[in-house]
């Protein structure tokens, strides 16, 4: 009996509580095995690192002595280990190319390449939505069905397109070919509408896509139709009332957008000489600097995780039940 009650006055933990714990402990998984993988990757990378950073004429010794500096001649395990206390206390290391701290060389990209994610998102965001509740409007019960295979078709093709053959039409068309742009950099407002848009136009593609589907079925939800009896204005009908529902589930799939645009950053940002990230690791990979390599390999990574956990999030927020019971 008084067993029973002890079990019974315990106090119940909180559902969030549990989901957070779970989704923190997934998240530091995630993080170790991001890190592991850097560190395991770039030293597959055939060539010596040092070698590269000083030139093919350096004296045997100095590469020597600067790979005995650097810690390159311990063993892999006492490498990793020192790449993990390194992280764990705040350094990224030393670039072997430029001698400066990586955390200088992040700092320093960082900005530009979540500059052009941000608005890459945002871009994609404001094309899709309007397309797609325009595309629900005028394929609804059926209607507009040449319209519909159309609009599928052109956004499927549009969203297998990689992002930096975009980029290169884009470069082709209105950089080279009527020279209305610029094509590299990021030093005027004009140098952001190329690399811009080569990022978001797939993601709108997609976003489109979803915003159709979910308008078209919201158009036969019973309020809509209690609108309609009502006599409202199709404008409030289709602004106020469908659109907030419509766009839930395009959001949550653009939060995971989100991610593949900061990934494709690297490819778009090489295309458009971008001074961000994306043209750092490439160069960094050319010249086997290790620590920049893994370096902005664990910010992209971070970065992924991050925005993915912040889906989850919103997820939760939006249908706490089923989300944190599964989660």
């Amino acid at each position: 009996m008084s067993a029973a009650l002890t079990v019974r006055n315990l106090p119940t933990v909180s559902p969030w509580v549990g989901f957070g714990v779970r989704r923190f402990g997934r998240l530091l998984v995630s993080l170790w095995v991001l890190l592991t993988a850097s560190f395991a990757m770039i030293h597959l990378i055939p060539g010596d690192p040092v070698r590269g950073a000083l030139g093919p004429t350096a004296p045997a010794e100095l590469v020597e002595a600067r790979r005995e500096a650097l810690g390159l001649n311990d063993p892999l395990a006492v490498q990793y280990l020192h790449y993990v206390k390194g992280l764990l206390t705040g350094d990224l290391g030393t670039s072997l190319a430029s001698r400066l701290p990586v955390s200088d060389v992040i700092a320093q990209r960082l900005p530009a390449t979540l500059t052009l994610a941000v608005l890459a998102f945002l871009a994609a965001v404001l094309i899709a939505i309007p397309l797609g509740v325009t595309m629900g409007v005028l394929t609804r019960r059926g209607h507009g069905s040449r319209t519909e295979v159309a609009f599928t078709t052109s956004s499927t093709v549009v969203a297998t397109v990689p992002d930096f053959l975009i980029g290169v039409a884009l470069v082709y068309v209105f950089g080279i070919l009527l020279g209305w742009l610029p094509i590299a950099g990021n030093d005027t407002a004009a140098a952001y509408l190329l690399p811009v848009l080569s990022l978001a136009i797939g993601p709108a593609a997609i976003l489109a896509r979803i915003v159709r589907v979910e308008m078209t079925s919201v158009l036969e939800a019973d309020f809509v139709r209690t609108a309609r009896a009502k006599r409202l204005p199709a404008r409030s009908i289709y602004l106020r009332h469908a659109l907030p529902n419509a766009v839930t589930g395009a959001l949550t799939v653009g939060g995971l957008l989100l991610s593949a645009m900061v990934a494709g950053t690297v490819l778009v940002e090489n295309v458009f000489a971008w001074p961000g990230l994306g043209s750092t690791i490439v160069s960094a990979i050319l010249t086997k600097d290790y620590p920049v390599v893994q370096a902005i390999v664990l910010v992209y990574g971070v970065g992924v995780l991050l925005t993915n956990l912040v889906v989850d999030v919103f997820l939760a927020l939006l249908d706490p039940r089923s989300t944190i019971r599964e989660g």
